[in-house]
């Protein structure tokens, strides 16, 4: 089947590459020339990822039948409802169905019209000063977000990032004056727990789960820093967390099929990957987003740990006939992301990288290219994360080893890692918190 992806990043290379080893012919359109995506496509175009009339134009061309988006962006300006019009399948959801991440407030709207559990107590606002009146009165810590989208990086925390009522106001007002995610802003109770990512395959009515994930945004070692769209990420084997029981895990998904479930009844059904984030509390699973695509870097975890055909799924996923027998292998993943210097402050772009692939599988890892661009023979960093390496084995220990291992085998004079994801001490870490927060 000649399949169309859109997307550039690391996550769209994972999508790629397991599209290429259940046999799809594949039609690449990014915004940079990735050249993990370009080895395997049949024929790529480079042009704006959100330009739905020369995507569908390009997609007709090369007589495509099944098209896979990765990121948010092009879904929140309708390329599915485009390439649907054209007679195309998309494993990806409509306009309507992607506002479950392009507007927080439809989310949160939602799971309160339809009862769902696991909500935080929130509102939103299209002016700064009804969100300072809120904020004055409101008697419990918060999150304050832009309503639209950033990107992963526009959440800032009472506590971590905003210690004082000024500062609260002084990123309200930013995000007015700035108009960052262009919708608002929706100020949320703050969770107190571990977070955790459950990513689902849809078809608008079914679901089928993918390994438990845990991502990392802070930008350095130790959970410090800014936001960023996340630094790497962990599987353990059996698809669970050290921190999580498998009741726990039940709640969480029950959560998404109550979404799933209420978009149908709202007339948007929901069909391709859906990532639901959540903080585990002493209350159990609490919906902090969902997100209307794979997570990035999460994709590449449960992507290379994906057993069955990648391309028979999505074509599921875009036909309503999804099945409970999608398999995954049972071994353990550690993803670190190769960044470049300054990355969630002000990033040192356009630097030669070079990647070792051959060496990097040798080590039991794997390398997705993310944001770099090929120029002139050269391999440039972008603004954004470089190069995801997932080190693969049976228990998380061996897998962060491999990663390390892998990882000398990228160079660049101007890169930044986080290498204490994954380890030993960062795992316990999270299972200590659980412990203390359930007095145990």
């Amino acid at each position: 089947m000649k399949i169309l992806t859109v997307g550039g990043g690391g996550r769209e290379h994972a999508a790629v590459e397991a599209l290429y080893r259940s046999g799809g012919e594949i039609y690449s359109v990014m915004k940079n020339a990735n050249p993990g995506i370009i080895n395997r496509a049949e024929g790529y175009l480079l042009c704006d990822e959100k330009d739905v009339k020369r995507i569908c134009e390009y997609a007709k061309e090369n007589g495509v039948g099944l098209a896979f988006i990765g990121p948010e962006a092009p879904l929140e300006v309708g390329i599915v409802d485009a390439l649907e019009n054209e007679g195309i399948l998309c494993a990806s959801p409509t306009k309507a169905a992607a506002r479950i991440e392009t507007s927080k407030s439809f989310m949160r709207g939602l799971v309160d019209k339809y009862h769902i559990k696991g909500n935080l107590a929130y509102a939103s606002f299209d002016n700064a000063k009804d969100a300072e009146e809120y904020v004055k009165n409101v008697d419990h810590e918060i999150v304050v977000k832009p309503i639209g989208l950033t990107g992963g990086k526009g959440v800032k925390v009472q506590g971590e990032h905003l210690h004082s009522f000024q500062d609260i106001m002084d990123y309200i007002n930013e995000i007015f004056d700035m108009n960052i995610g262009g919708a608002g802003v929706i100020i949320e109770e703050k969770a107190v727990g571990e977070e955790f990512t459950q990513m689902v395959f849809c078809d608008g009515k079914n679901i089928t789960p993918m390994p438990l994930v845990q991502d990392h945004k802070r930008a350095y070692e130790g959970d410090v820093g800014p936001n960023t769209g996340g630094m790497g990420s962990y599987t353990d084997a059996g698809h669970l967390l050290p921190f999580i029981t498998e009741s726990e895990r039940k709640e969480a998904l029950d959560i998404i099929q109550d979404i799933v479930d209420a978009m149908a009844e709202e007339g948007c059904p929901y069909r391709g990957p859906m990532y639901g984030q959540f903080m585990l509390t002493v209350n159990g699973p609490k919906i902090i987003e969902i997100n209307a695509r794979f997570g990035d870097p999460e994709a590449m975890n449960v992507l290379t740990l994906l057993k069955s055909d990648f391309v028979d799924v999505c074509y599921r996923m875009a036909t309503g006939t999804l099945a409970d027998d999608v398999e995954f292998y049972d071994d353990a993943t550690v993803c670190k992301y190769v960044v470049p210097e300054g990355y969630g402050v002000k990033s040192v772009s356009g630097k030669e990288i070079s990647v070792d692939i051959d060496s990097i599988e040798r080590c039991g890892a794997r390398a997705y290219f993310a944001n770099v661009d090929q120029k002139d023979g050269k391999l440039l960093t972008g603004t954004s994360r470089s190069i995801g390496i997932v080190g693969v084995a049976q228990t998380m220990e061996e897998a962060e080893s491999n990663c390390e291992n892998a990882l000398r085998y990228v160079k660049c004079d101007h890169i930044t890692v986080r290498h204490d994801i994954g380890t030993r001490a960062l795992v316990q870490r999270r299972v200590d918190h659980m412990k203390q927060l359930r007095g145990l």
